[in-house]
């Protein structure tokens, strides 16, 4: 099973874009606070995200730096390479991004979860 769920807030504002078939992607990082490391400080991770289709579309509409959010989706690790060596890349692929901002902390727009699962391809 590849599943991930996290909570954080965008470290970035979200690029949307689309590629040649006009489908919509956007991308954006969020960091997560982890629990208390062994010598009591705070440590954060960083993530990047992907949303697909509609899902991106109203995350590149609705979400700005700061945003908070919960994401669900699935971890990828894709490879290239880069002047004859191996690079590796990870990131999420949302299936769902709940905005967790308040209603107008992040624009004047309302705010409303949304899933892959309710598009309709």
């Amino acid at each position: 099973m590849n599943k991930a769920f996290l909570v954080g807030n965008l470290t970035r504002d979200p690029e949307l874009s689309t590629i040649p078939n006009g489908t919509a992607v956007c991308k954006f990082a969020i960091a997560v606070n982890r629990a208390y490391s062994k010598d009591g400080g705070k440590e954060t991770d960083f993530f990047n995200i992907v949303a697909w289709r509609q899902l991106g579309e109203n995350c590149g509409k609705y979400l700005k730096k700061g945003s908070k959010v919960g994401i669900v989706g699935r971890i990828e690790i894709r490879e290239y390479e880069k002047d004859g060596v191996k690079k590796y890349f990870t990131e999420i692929i949302a299936d769902d991004v709940e905005f967790l901002s308040p209603k107008g902390a992040t624009g004047d727009a309302e705010m409303t979860p949304v899933s892959d699962d309710s598009l309709p391809f």
